[in-house]
């Protein structure tokens, strides 16, 4: 046996071995919990096992078959995602007028609709009617009433566990659609770029859209299976309330909804805090569009300058996100007593750097080449090619480690961060409500996304000097935040001490209430 089988069979066994346990420490945590909670979390494994390998898709859908190009193709899902988050603006607050399930269950409705059309058609307009507009409405329904949910189905001495088990569980989702990204296309390309189904002749990504409708109809089954209106408490069992299903009732619910709806964000849009809340999250926002890119533009520049047989999927979509199972929970506990706020900032400066890594010339990584590192990743994970541009691709695995360090640091804390200083009873509507710099933001982040693309790797051409200027544009855009932080940080540490005193205080509060014999609630 090699070297390099001895590392894959011991790494192996000590990955598998460490997720086991990962999973066994979150369990034990959460076993009390309401069965929603474990629903919740299998649902978001599934949504995000489609919504993953789709969304690597999306552009080079876009352009092989639709015709698009560079800059129309990023505009158009700028554009696009643009409506998921005016969508999830408002999401949220119906999430908190109707409920958990009833939000999910009409998302995945919509979803499963706009997934079955995908696959089969490549006429613009029918794909934006038809897919990407409902497509956008059915992710914002499902995205911020899965964290309502968590925090709804969870005590406050078990909330941090469950967003950790939260995010370590969307990231194996992330990991799964990336997986099924790179192994539909490495199949289809096989076969000569196309495949019968139905009668229909599909592409690679057209594939990968119905394997996205097949995990929602799945999706479906499980949000059935949740009970309405489960009220999670400390001390007593779980409650169901009943719930009157006639048509009726229905159109009643709806009717409820709308115009509870419309007072609950009136009554946000008018408080200063919000305000506030808004543009602290909104100072994060350039840190976390390195996501966008490594989503959206990243797909077509590793396909161009790395060529087309490369498992572009697997650099960003699978190392990362298998890297952030293992490192969340360790970060979690090594700085579970560290502030938010330093948590933040050193996350950030971290996944902000290591975008530089890949602007650096190829002789920095040519030591590296022969070794088991470059064997591990190269020849029996990636299979690149000895004629193929190894130091670039060891570059850009390099800097997808780094990045997911400092990745584990700054996101979970910040997701945690963001549900507890939503005021209660509003947490719905906060949440949605905080994606609204994205709004602003994604007029200019896809269409800059087409021209880095289209400007430093254009299509056809034959080598590409300047590609390490995309990067450039990504990692300088990327370090307003962290300098945000370090600008704006009395901020940040008011609204910490105000979470702490509100805490303090509900912990007054439930002693006095065990004093007097009172069930805490």
């Amino acid at each position: 046996m090699s070297t390099i089988d001895l590392i894959i069979y011991l790494g192996g066994a000590a990955m598998a071995g460490s997720f086991v346990y990962i999973l066994w420490t979150y369990y034990k945590g959460l076993k009390d919990s309401p069965r929603e909670l474990l629903l919740l979390f299998v649902s978001k494994i599934l949504e995000y096992i489609a919504y993953g390998s789709a969304n690597l898709a999306f552009v080079l859908f876009l352009s092989s078959d639709v015709g698009l190009g560079d800059i129309s193709a990023g505009s158009y899902i700028g554009v696009w995602s643009m409506t998921i988050t005016l969508t999830t603006m408002f999401i949220g607050s119906v999430a908190d007028a109707i409920g958990i399930k009833k939000t999910l269950l009409t998302g995945t409705i919509i979803l499963l609709l706009a997934r079955i059309v995908m696959p089969f058609t490549t006429n613009i307009y029918v794909l934006t009617l038809f897919s990407f507009l409902p497509l956008g409405v059915g992710m914002a329904m499902m995205t911020p009433v899965l964290s309502v949910g968590i925090k709804k189905f969870t005590t406050a001495g078990t909330l941090s566990l469950g967003f950790g088990l939260f995010y370590t569980l969307m990231n194996v989702g992330w990991a799964g659609g990336a997986w099924v990204f790179d192994f539909i296309r490495g199949i289809v390309l096989e076969k000569g770029g196309h495949v019968q189904l139905l009668g229909f002749s599909l592409s690679a990504y057209q594939m990968i859209f119905f394997v996205g409708f097949i995990c929602t109809v799945a999706n479906l089954i499980i949000v059935m299976l949740m009970r309405d209106g489960v009220d999670y408490q400390t001390r007593s069992p779980v409650r169901v309330k009943k719930t009157d299903r006639s048509l009726k009732a229905g159109l009643a619910s709806v009717k409820k909804a709308a115009v509870d709806t419309w007072k609950i964000i009136r009554v946000v849009f008018a408080e200063k805090p919000f305000w506030v809340f808004l543009f602290m999250l909104g100072l994060l926002i350039f840190v976390r569009f390195t996501f966008y890119h490594f989503h959206y533009t990243f797909p077509k520049y590793g396909l161009r300058v790395l060529g087309e047989k490369v498992k572009i999927g697997s650099i960003f979509g699978v190392l990362n996100p298998v890297m952030i199972v293992f490192l969340t929970p360790l970060f979690a506990a090594m700085f579970k007593k560290v502030r938010s706020y330093i948590m933040l900032l050193v996350g950030t400066t971290i996944t902000s750097v290591s975008i530089f890594i890949a602007t650096l010339p190829d002789n920095i990584f040519e030591p590296l080449m022969g070794t088991w590192f470059s064997e591990l990743i190269l020849s029996r994970w990636l299979n690149i090619a000895p004629e193929g541009q190894q130091p670039l691709v060891l570059a850009l695995v390099i800097m997808v480690m780094v990045f997911t360090v400092g990745e584990a640091i700054w996101s979970p804390r910040l997701m945690q961060f963001t549900a507890e200083i939503a005021p209660k009873g509003k947490e719905g509507s906060y949440i949605a409500l905080s994606a609204l710099p994205f709004f602003a933001a994604k007029f200019f982040v896809g269409p800059l996304s087409g021209w880095l693309v289209a400007t430093y790797t254009p299509e056809g051409a034959t080598s590409y000097p300047l590609h390490y200027v995309v990067w450039l544009w990504i990692g300088g855009m990327s370090l307003i935040s962290p300098l945000g932080l370090v600008v704006f940080h009395k901020l940040f540490s008011k609204a910490e001490h105000r979470v702490k005193m509100e805490t303090i205080e509900a912990s007054k509060g439930k002693n006095q209430n065990e004093e007097d014999g009172e069930p805490t609630r």
